[in-house]
């Protein structure tokens, strides 16, 4: 198991040393992150714990997941690694290396004519 997990449904009023208090009465923490709003500088409802050791992470989950913490029973997981970011409009369709551009071919001056056109010219001489 992984050492990080992920503590969602937080309160909005919740610091990263209240959360260092709740998951330091299991062992060790070695970080918090607490996600905060840019505009209000509150929790976004959501952080990331780092536990010091992989057996304290999966105790903490056991403990703390449905845990009632601020007036709220929060959701203790084990993080996932980060993904990338969603693709652009074009991802669904394949693209693929664009060809090189080339310049249409300058048409000929020197057409050739139709009798008809060229009956119909020397009579307008």
């Amino acid at each position: 198991m992984n050492s990080k997990l992920y503590v969602g449904n937080l309160s909005p009023s919740v610091t990263e040393a209240d959360l260092r208090f709740l998951f330091s009465r299991i062992g060790a923490v070695t970080e918090v992150d607490l996600k905060l709003d840019p505009a209000t500088h509150q929790s976004r409802g959501y952080a990331f714990v780092t536990m010091a050791t992989p057996e304290l992470a999966a105790a903490a989950l056991r403990e703390l997941h449905s845990y009632n913490f601020g007036g709220r029973y929060i959701a203790v997981t084990e993080a996932r690694p980060p993904q990338d970011p969603k693709a652009l409009i074009s991802a669904g369709f394949d693209l693929g290396p664009s060809a090189p551009f080339r310049p249409s071919q300058p048409q000929r001056k020197n057409r050739h004519r139709s009798a008809a056109s060229s009956r119909h010219r020397r009579r307008g001489r």
